[in-house]
């Protein structure tokens, strides 16, 4: 099959990196820890989430979405994430929630017509603090004040996840992995440092979930 062109991105969504997926025949928009991703194509969102939270929102009658990857619910005073190059906009759910939303609204969406499915939070890593389940709570938070409709989630529980969601039809297919611990740790820690964690050498296990 001859790969078509890559589609446009939007307006701001041009650093993200996009290739072609020939087990789906589609562009995949490969999401990474910190990152968000909108689109109004025919086109996947990808990421793995540990502890960290995906949440996938979309206009359901205009068919535009997309899908965020962060790990702190929101800021405090003595936050390390303020030593990092990356705005507020990326590090924390509150900022990540809201900018993804708006920027689905800002390209035609209406918000009457937005649904969101959640992913992640998990407790990868059993002796460290559970930031998952703060994770969870605070994007079930956001949804019940924002009055937004919550079809489906997948959350919780010791895996991480990865993610693959249609925003134009609303489909994500979740897939549990199994991984090392100390990948994890590195991954996470990478996260909490640099917001570009490393998500290679995971090994899929159990059936693919449908949402």
């Amino acid at each position: 099959m001859k790969v078509p062109p890559l589609p446009h991105a939007l307006n701001g969504y041009e650093h993200i990196r996009r290739y072609w997926d020939h087990t789906h025949d589609s562009y995949v928009a490969k999401v990474l820890p910190g990152e968000y991703y909108v689109t109004q194509n025919n086109e996947i969102v990808s990421t793995v989430v540990g502890s960290c939270i995906s949440a996938c929102i979309r206009d359901s009658v205009r068919g535009i979405g997309g899908m965020n990857h962060f790990m702190l619910p929101t800021e405090t005073e003595n936050s390390r994430w303020d030593l990092t190059t990356v705005n507020a906009a990326t590090r924390y759910g509150s900022y990540a929630m809201e900018h993804m939303i708006n920027e689905i609204l800002k390209f035609g969406g209406r918000r009457e017509f937005l649904e969101v499915k959640l992913f992640g939070g998990g407790q990868i890593v059993a002796q460290m603090s559970n930031i998952g389940e703060q994770n969870i709570a605070f994007a079930k938070d956001y949804i019940i004040k924002e009055h937004l409709n919550l079809l489906a989630e997948d959350v919780g529980d010791i895996y991480p996840r990865k993610i693959l969601y249609f925003p134009l039809t609303g489909r994500v297919r979740v897939k549990k992995l199994r991984t090392m611990e100390q990948g994890i740790i590195s991954r996470e820690d990478s996260y909490n440092r640099r917001l570009n964690s490393d998500i290679a050498h995971q090994k899929l296990i159990g059936e693919i979930d449908l949402f």
